[in-house]
């Protein structure tokens, strides 16, 4: 993978608009089939699919930056963040 910084037009930049419709279409398809699906998972496994994602966004920002974080500790963090009132985001209230 490239890097904006690496690229020999940087710092300018540009993008092809007519690519954006397309690229638009095909997230909201996508997202609609994940939700819809998703909406089916059991608390626990929409929970854990939600740590999983927040703890890779986190690891690759920081690896960006040079810093390279352990997934299992940012995890673990992640998932005392998620407890509110003493019942985990996922569960019913």
């Amino acid at each position: 993978m490239t890097w904006n910084w690496q690229k020999s037009d940087w710092p300018r930049f540009s993008w092809d608009k007519t690519r954006l419709p397309k690229a638009e279409e095909q997230l909201l398809l996508e997202a609609g089939i994940f939700v819809g699906t998703s909406s089916t998972w059991d608390p626990k496994d929409r929970e854990e699919l939600t740590v999983a994602a927040i703890s890779t966004e986190a690891v690759t920002t920081s690896e960006i930056e040079g810093e390279i974080l352990d997934r299992a500790s940012v995890q673990s963090s992640i998932r005392k963040q998620l407890v509110l009132h003493g019942k985990s985001a996922g569960a019913p209230s």
